[in-house]
């Protein structure tokens, strides 16, 4: 691994990390909060790709297991991995490679603009929410003792932000194509 991808898995690390500055919002009904950290892990898999973005939502799941309060609401430590939201936590790593490989695959340079923003939305559709809640949802069923029913049903409930979150994304790995593109290129 060169520096520079260090350095831009490192960079993509604390967006992450930053945008757990945002206070968490708790809709009360599952023990799930509302965070803006995984526009964060879209984000990484749309501008890095499916390696560097997965290396930067690492470098994020260290700095919390070693107790640094990296993650909304200022939580950090190995008690992070032993909530109901820790399927979450394990789904950003698969999410980001998700993104990462699919953004990697769909989106070329010689595309017009919208045929890549669309790329990228749809990367960060199947990664970033479907990969993601898939993961989180059956952890949370199992740790909170909800049923797989009920914890599907009350995490639809972030679904519209989390598709605005890709739509987010989406603009940002399309602004980054036009300046100073980030994705590996594939043959």
């Amino acid at each position: 691994m060169s520096t520079r991808d260090l350095v831009l898995s490192a960079l993509f690390a604390a967006i992450i990390v930053a945008l757990g500055i945002l206070p968490p919002i708790t809709l009360g009904f599952i023990p799930v909060p509302i965070t803006a950290q995984s526009l964060g892990v879209m984000m990484a898999g749309v501008v890095l790709g499916a390696r560097r973005g997965t290396i930067a939502v690492l470098i994020v799941l260290v700095l919390v297991a070693i107790g640094l309060p990296v993650l909304s609401g200022g939580r950090g430590g190995l008690a992070a991995f032993a909530a109901p939201t820790t399927g979450f936590l394990i789904g950003w790593v698969l999410a980001a490679f998700v993104t990462g490989y699919l953004s990697e695959r769909l989106v070329k340079s010689e595309q017009s603009a919208l045929v890549q923003t669309v790329g990228f939305f749809f990367a960060a559709m199947i990664g970033g929410i479907v990969v993601l809640y898939a993961c989180g949802i059956v952890y949370l069923a199992f740790a909170a003792q909800l049923g797989l029913s009920k914890a599907f049903l009350g995490s639809m409930a972030f679904i519209p932000g989390d598709v605005v979150k890709a739509f987010v994304a989406a603009l940002v790995g399309r602004a980054v194509m036009v300046g100073y593109p980030l994705l590996p290129v594939r043959s």
